[in-house]
């Protein structure tokens, strides 16, 4: 079976640093990556690909940059790379994103599934998986920790947070894992090196038949600002056993835990 998995090239999380006086995010110079619960989809996709054959295509739409970042997904197991570059797509709202991918996906050819992270590393907004399933008129499964492929149906578990709920729907259909689904491999150096050889296709949108500029944006993000943390620098300067039994009973009377 071939599996589709969408990535979204973002920022490292790890890299970025916040000015103090307006608490907004240091950009400047912050690498580029593959977002964490992304890699956990292309992880869900190259294991089916491993245990019932198939190919794995990453589909993915951003600036110039996507050319680089998308090597990171081919090293995991990926074959191939359809990538929509624009920069006008970097940052784009989820509506905007999900109509390109849907126009994309459409190039690729015959495909069983389609995989996602639950949400981006950088907006978290998990909007363009229930769009995109809505585009192309295929049945969504949200928030899947496990999935199991048999006899043309997708068989999920769903961590609903306060229960697990078992589904089953016909294929193809369009999927978004939680990272819970699995743990993402680390390529090896060859892999990583062999990743630039493997076939990508780089379209414009107006390949596709797109007009970003017609496109109408639902949301618009005004800023992206830290929340502010106010720490009140207590110190436990006691024995082991007393410090812990004086920082329990402080956060007891915060309400930052519960008592048993």
């Amino acid at each position: 079976m071939n599996s589709i998995v969408c990535v979204k090239q973002t920022v490292d999380l790890q890299q970025i640093r916040i000015r103090k006086e307006t608490r907004e995010p240091i950009m400047e110079n912050v690498p580029l990556t593959i977002g964490d619960i992304d890699k956990n989809a292309v992880e869900a996709a190259v294991r089916l690909k491993e245990s019932g054959g198939g190919k794995v295509t990453l589909v993915s739409a951003g600036s110039e940059d996507l050319e680089e970042t998308i090597k990171e997904g081919l090293a995991m197991g990926a074959d191939e790379a359809v990538l929509v570059v624009d920069r006008k797509l970097d940052g784009a709202e989820s509506f905007v994103v999900a109509t390109v991918l849907a126009k994309a996906i459409a190039k690729v050819g015959e495909y069983g599934l389609i995989l996602l992270g639950e949400g981006s590393a950088d907006n978290y907004s998990g909007q363009v998986g229930p769009r995109l399933a809505e585009l192309l008129d295929l049945p969504l499964v949200a928030f899947a920790r496990s999935i199991e492929v048999a006899g043309g149906k997708l068989k999920a578990v769903r961590n609903m947070d306060d229960c697990l709920e078992a589904v089953e729907c016909d294929l193809p259909a369009v999927v978004t894992v939680l990272s819970e689904i699995n743990e993402a491999r680390i390529p090896a150096v060859t892999q990583i090196l062999k990743a630039g050889r493997k076939p990508k296709e780089v379209l414009a949108p107006a390949d596709l038949g797109a007009d970003l500029a017609a496109l109408d944006q639902k949301v618009q993000t005004l800023a992206n600002i830290a929340p502010l943390q106010e720490r009140k620098q207590i110190m436990f300067k006691e024995d082991a056993d007393t410090a812990v039994a004086k920082l329990l009973s402080a956060l007891q009377a915060d309400g930052a835990v519960g008592r048993y």
